[in-house]
Formats: C-alpha cells, structure tokens, sequence
C-alpha cells in the first residue's frame, strides 16, 4: 500500500482523477461542474503577480547577523546592536535594477543588496546596493531615471539613446556611472560584491546622542569582477549564473559573509563637511570618518520555495527600528513611502502577514481587514484608538529624534552642482589598464547611439571631471571634445 499523501484541491477535498476533465460522454464536451479543474485553470491564470518596477531579477537566503564590537552600543541603541556576540535571523535579496525577471544576471547593472534583520524591536529592513552612490538624488526624477532604462514605449526595446540622454542632461549620474562602467560593474557573482547603504541614515543612543552613518558590506570572499565578454557569453548560456552561484554555494556548506563596517560621522559636521551628506551621488571619505567594523552577516540557508520566499519578500527603507532613523536625503525620504506602497500594489495591503515578512515579535496594531488577513484580524479587539478597552498605546521612549530643519517650503536643489570632482578622483584611482578598460565600455556603450549632440554632451562630462578621461573616449567615439567644454 502507497504512503503518498492523497492529492486534495485547495479547499482540502479528495481529487479523485487528476488525468481526465469530466466529460459528457467520452467525445462529449467538458462540464462546468468540473471544479478540479476549473479551480486548476483559475489558479493557473493568476499565478504570476506583478513583477518588481526595478530589481525584479533576484534571489535570496537566509542567515544571521552577529555583532562583533562591544563599543557599537556608544552610537545606537539598537537592540540588535547592542552588545557582542549577539545574533540575529535575516534574510537577503540579491537582484539586478533594470532588468525583467526573465533577464540575464550578467548584465552591466547595479546589484540590489536588500536586508532584512528580524530583530527584538520588529524588523530592520537596509535597502542597499552593491554601489556606494546612486544615479539621481531626488526621489522626483527616480520615475523618469528607470523608465530610460526600461524599454522604448513605441519599439519596446532597451534603447540607448534613452539612456544617454537622461545621464547626459543629468550630471549628477557622472559617478555613478563612472563606477558602473568599471571593472566592478559586472560582479563574478553575488558572493563578490560588497554591500552599501547608499544614503546616510541616522543613530540615536540610549543618552539621545546623534550620529550620522554609512553602511558598508565588504564581502569576505574578496571582490571580483567579469570580464565583459566572459558576461555576455554567460547571459546567453545561463543566464541565472548568478541565482545558481549561490544557491549552490550554499547547498554545499561555503556559506558566503560580509563584514560590516560603518562610518560615524559627528552630527554637526553635517554643517561643515565639504560635501552634503544627504547626496547620495557623494561618498565620505574613509580618511576623514574611518571604517569602524560591527559585525558579520553569514548567509547559510536556501529557501525551500523561491516563488513564497524570495518574490514575496518585502523590502523597505521605512523599516526602522528604535536607534536608527532616516537623514534628510532627499532620495532616501522618497523611497521610504515608494518601496512600502510597491509592496501594497505587488503584494497586497498585507504583505507583512507573508512568512517572509512576518517579524518574529508580536505585532499589534489597528490595522485591520484588506486582500489577504490571514493573522486573525485582531480578532473582537478594538480597532481604534484612544480606547478604554486595554489596547496597546504609543511609547514615547521610541520616539524619533528631533531634528532641527529652517528655511521656506519650497521645491529647493541642491546647493552643489559639482559633479565632477568625485568621478574624476574615481577615475585618477584607476590604474593604466583599469582605465583602457573604462573608456572602452563607455564607447561601446555610447557608440550606438544615434545623435551625436547626446554623444559630445556626454564627453563633455567626461572631461570635465578629466581631460584624460574625455580624450580618451572621444576618440574612440571618432569625436572631438567640444571646444567649448577646454
């Protein structure tokens, strides 16, 4: 006798022919009281939910975070930070920006570094990538940015042109860009590539002290890149090259890790210092705010089921626990209402009820009903507040902290045009060969591009930061510099 579990529809009930639709007659048509399969059918029609807007390509693992430093506790009062040797639960999602979820994972594109620790205090979710800066710095042009770097509306294809007109009338993409085209632009795999917050965020201690931070993941396995044409080889072989790297190093016990480091930056110098810290197309100087190391993320555990774990999972700079809170970045406050309204749209109003989701500590809150309740809905509770009913209340000790803000409501820039600096330092970093390189992917990235005003634009740029680096790809391009750029 068989010991395999009886197949059941969905509601539970025996299925007794999975081979054959009931009939009326052997040649007869299907009858509608088929549910087996008209449930079948129905589900299979909405199996696919709407794919990420940007970093729909990923996959994902689990593991743990364990603090290494003792001192972290002067700067946050983070409860998952708070002493040595603590550990705790996360989990992952590595992903490509640009492309569909049916794309290539070796494509010359920013790598997602997504983070969720599920702490005693609910969830802390870091939102990274595998780059320290970013394209634009306000969450404004972020809809036109992607839309560059998705398909043409009449053609539907990738376009080039798309995309070296926006970066070329937006300099602030300069270093971004700079970094993207360099030998770290393509990673090896997942397992190579640091990890960044990106934007500056903010510590608060026990003694209300502020702090401005940088986040930086160095990857313990070192830092490699593909070779341009070993990428493209790859993206028409396998183009899951990357999901299988991991998912395989795993499987096998070589548990991949990061090191975190962050910068502490004293809350005034954000007056002073040469650069604005809440423009993240700028980095800060480990010179001036060395690495101070934290602690050790180890990933050692696939999931057992990538659509319910890895596409369903939720990030969003807005998860924010006590201790850490967002800066003025502009493009950081507009991600913190976009990611968590993606995931509302994506997944439903109740994505956070998902497994994956789910934090670990008891959730109560008012928010009641929506797509999807699946944690009983607060069962006769209250779902409202001030009550008289013994509902949970505000805790003022978790408080954000204030910070101080002046000057008119306004749409206001940035009060720094200088896009040049940082990329052309970039640049000057490089040796001879990482250089070549360099210019060789932007001409051939540039060469297809059919106006040659966006074209000289761009190496006007490109010189600005350094005449070398203009020259250089001008001609490759068979093009001068503009004369009036010298």
């Amino acid at each position: 006798m068989s010991n395999r579990k009886t197949l059941t529809t969905g509601a539970g009930i025996p299925v007794g022919d999975n081979q054959n639709s009931i009939t009326a007659g052997s040649r007869g048509p299907v009858l509608i009281q088929d549910f087996h399969l008209l449930e079948k059918l129905a589900h299979f029609n909405r199996e696919r939910i709407p794919e990420r807007v940007v970093h729909a390509k990923g996959t994902g693992a689990y593991g743990y975070f364990e603090v290494t430093n003792d001192e972290i506790s002067k700067y946050t009062k983070a409860d998952f930070l708070s002493e040595k040797g603590k550990r705790t639960e996360m989990f992952a999602r590595f992903s490509t920006v640009a492309g569909e979820l049916g794309s290539a994972d070796t494509v010359r594109d920013p790598r997602g570094f997504a983070l969720k620790f599920y702490t005693n205090e609910g969830n802390y979710d870091l939102v990274g990538n595998n780059t320290p800066i970013f394209f634009v710095r306000d969450a404004i042009k972020f809809p036109d940015f992607i839309h560059t770097q998705k398909r043409h509306p009449k053609t539907g294809l990738k376009d080039p042109n798309m995309v070296w007109d926006f970066w070329s009338n937006s300099p602030e993409s300069l270093h971004q860009i700079t970094y993207l085209h360099g030998d770290r632009g393509i990673p090896a795999t997942y397992r190579h590539m640091n990890g960044y917050g990106s934007h500056t965020f903010k510590w608060v201690n026990a003694e209300g002290e502020q702090f401005w931070v940088k986040y930086h993941f160095i990857s313990d396995q070192g830092v490699k890149g593909l070779d341009t044409d070993l990428a493209a080889k790859l993206a028409g072989e396998q183009p899951d090259y990357h999901r299988q790297d991991l998912f395989n190093a795993i499987e096998e016990g070589n548990y991949p890790s990061w090191t975190l480091y962050v910068q502490i930056i004293p809350y005034e110098d954000y007056k002073t210092y040469k650069w604005d810290l809440f423009d993240v197309t700028k980095t800060v100087s480990k010179k001036d705010y060395p690495r101070i190391e934290v602690g050790k993320m180890v990933l050692n555990r696939n999931p057992e089921n990538h659509f319910a774990e890895v596409e369903q999972s939720a990030f969003t700079p807005g998860n924010l626990v006590p201790g850490i809170e967002p800066s003025p970045d502009k493009m950081l406050q507009g991600r913190i209402f976009s990611y968590g309204d993606t995931h509302r749209y994506r997944l439903g109003v109740n994505h956070q009820q998902i497994p994956v989701n789910r934090p670990k500590v008891e959730v109560n809150s008012y928010q009641r009903d929506g797509y999807m309740t699946v944690n009983g809905n607060g069962g006769g509770a209250p779902n409202y507040e001030p009550n008289s009913l013994n509902g949970p209340v505000e805790d003022a000790a978790k408080k954000a902290a204030a910070f101080e803000v002046y000057g008119e409501a306004d749409s206001v820039a940035y009060n720094s045009d200088d896009h040049y600096t940082q990329p052309g330092d970039l640049y000057r970093l490089m040796s001879e060969d990482e250089r070549a390189r360099l210019v060789k992917n932007f001409a051939d990235h540039m060469r297809p591009v059919e106006s040659d005003e966006i074209k000289l634009r761009q190496i006007g740029h490109f010189y600005k930061a350094d005449p070398e680096f203009g020259e250089r790809v001008a001609e490759l391009l068979g093009l001068s510099v503009p004369a009036g750029v010298k």
